[in-house]
């Protein structure tokens, strides 16, 4: 388990809600997202293999910006420490093939930008703010607060079409272990099926 901000032993978990299934096999839709880094990354252009983790919403040390409730929603909270595992992780993904590691939410790069410069991210963040990727993916979401938020799954995309998907994502702390996991026991294929 991280070090990095720990989470409870309580923590909901989520259950699978199905709402993923239709994601496995299909091509990358023809969107380009922006990165915390500035440039515009095209989503079918992804190669050899790439790793997106999806997930809700980072909170900040210097706003309160965590919805009432959300502790009580399955999946919700973790982000933070997952993004750290997959910090940890990195250079082992990246040699075991993963070519890049994206996190992904709905939030903007500028806020997202905070997150990876306090985290020390290796990896630059996706920004779907005005939810196109969400949309022609039909990503699963949940609402809380009057607002709408991603839930958490990682998607594998290797060609420019979804290798694997990992949903639901729990315990969040620990899922970069279980991606690394993943891409050492599955072979990089020439093209994807």
């Amino acid at each position: 388990m991280s070090d990095d901000f720990p989470l409870p032993n309580d923590l909901p978990e989520p259950e699978d809600d199905r709402e993923a299934d239709h994601l496995q096999g299909i091509e990358m839709p023809e969107v380009s997202l922006p990165t915390t880094d500035g440039t515009i990354v095209d989503l079918q252009e992804l190669s050899p293999r790439t790793i997106i983790y999806i997930y809700p919403m980072t909170g900040r040390p210097d706003k309160d910006v965590i919805p009432e409730g959300w502790e009580a929603v399955p999946g919700a909270r973790g982000c933070t420490p997952e993004s750290c595992s997959f910090r940890n992780q990195y250079d082992d993904l990246r040699n075991n093939g993963v070519g890049a590691v994206f996190g992904l939410s709905t939030q903007t790069s500028e806020y997202q930008r905070e997150a990876r410069d306090r985290l020390h991210l290796p990896f630059e963040m996706l920004s779907d703010a005005e939810w196109e990727l969400t949309n022609a993916l039909d990503l699963p979401t949940f609402a809380i607060g009057g607002e709408n938020y991603l839930k958490r799954l990682t998607l594998v995309v290797t060609g420019g079409h979804i290798e694997h998907v990992f949903y639901p994502v729990f315990p969040p702390d620990e899922h970069a272990n279980e991606v690394l996991e993943w891409v050492t026991e599955t072979p990089l294929r020439d093209s994807p099926s």
